[in-house]
């Protein structure tokens, strides 16, 4: 009998995202409001008929193997790949699974604060689904990737990002209960225009800081006998703010930037940029002192948006610890913003800013 033709190569891509506003309120339980950026990860993908997974990175230029079943983390961008692949198999898709070689390239800048990773495991698991058939719809797919990212990888994440690179688009923000997992795209209105900026300072969910802060918080609801800081309000902070230190400011940043996210979500219904923008600010301030995942050089390209006449409002967006500033602006004025703020940021510290949105023309 003749071997069985190679199905031909899946490409498939999901983009990165940004979070207009409700940062490190995800792994709480609590809402969000993430916009899917025009960079994307593609992924080429080749069925092969034994267990083995041959991936090439092409903006790294690396290629690394393993073997199905055998999957073992590396502290490299291969763990993302083999994390996938670990908990399709946990998952009961090990008779439909079989070795692939692929082929990763990306223009999700590592390390901005914009979801590389989930846009590389959600671009993979399309590609897998399509070239093996799995029973895997957008939802599930999100959160098969986000367990790979918690449990193989080891960055203690939120559901945020994998549902942002599955189910957003770049016209809409994707308004998201964690809790619930209910979803709802709430469109952007015309008059705005995103800047995004990174401030040249890489951050990685994988080590200290963002481990910490998810641990505060979960000790603080520990303490005030909740199951998530999602189920507090602003009625509970005097309370909060009684806990040992720092774990009140913890709360209180949770607690009011879910608050933001919903005054947010009206805004934009409204077409309220100015109101949007002053709810930028306020998240920014709470990440900056009560949340204290901004750095200094975050701290100053927020600075520089409040001091652009054209600016509505600014915030780091992202995990924290380095990335990316976010900063709303009026529609047809961004280009020129984002140009002043990253030249005036580069003239005053070592690293050098790339302007993300908008794209050059």
């Amino acid at each position: 009998m003749p071997p069985s033709p190679v199905p031909p190569a899946v490409t498939a891509s999901a983009p990165g995202r940004v979070n207009l506003i409700g940062e490190h309120t995800d792994y709480s339980g609590g809402y969000v409001l993430p916009v899917a950026i025009p960079q994307r990860t593609t992924v080429e993908l080749r069925a092969r008929d034994d267990r083995r997974v041959r991936a090439f990175s092409a903006n790294l230029q690396e290629e690394r193997e393993y073997i199905l079943g055998e999957e073992q983390p590396r502290k490299d961008w291969i763990d993302y790949v083999q994390g996938i692949t670990h908990v399709l198999l946990a998952e009961g898709f090990g008779s439909r699974l079989r070795g692939f070689d692929l082929r990763i390239s990306s223009s999700v800048p590592p390390g901005s604060g914009l979801s590389s990773s989930a846009a590389l495991e959600v671009s993979l698991l399309r590609a897998l689904r399509t070239a093996f058939s799995l029973d895997l719809d957008d939802l599930r797919l999100a959160l098969v990737g986000l367990k790979a990212e918690n449990h193989f990888v080891g960055a203690p994440v939120g559901v945020m990002d994998q549902m942002a690179s599955s189910l957003a688009d770049e016209k809409a923000a994707l308004f998201i209960d964690t809790r619930t997992l209910h979803h709802e795209r709430v469109p952007l209105p015309p008059g705005l225009e995103l800047i995004v900026i990174d401030s040249g300072v890489e951050h990685r969910h994988t080590t200290g800081s963002y481990k910490v802060r998810r641990a505060e918080c979960e000790q603080a609801a520990s303490l005030l006998g909740v199951a998530q800081l999602r189920d507090l309000s602003e009625a509970d902070l005097p309370r909060a703010m009684e806990l040992p230190e720092p774990l009140g400011r913890r709360v209180r940043h949770v607690v009011t930037e879910n608050a933001r996210v919903l005054a947010a979500v009206e805004a934009l219904r409204a077409s309220s940029l100015s109101r949007l923008g002053a709810l930028l600010y306020d998240s920014h301030r709470s990440q900056s002192t009560d949340y204290e995942c901004s750095i200094p050089e975050i701290d100053l390209l927020v600075q520089l948006a409040r001091e652009d006449p054209e600016i509505y409002g600014a915030r780091l967006t992202g995990g924290g610890f380095g990335g990316s500033v976010l900063a709303a602006a009026p529609a047809g004025s961004a280009a020129k913003s984002a140009a002043r703020i990253a030249q005036a940021y580069a003239s005053m510290v070592i690293y050098q800013p790339r302007i993300l949105l908008p794209l050059p023309l």
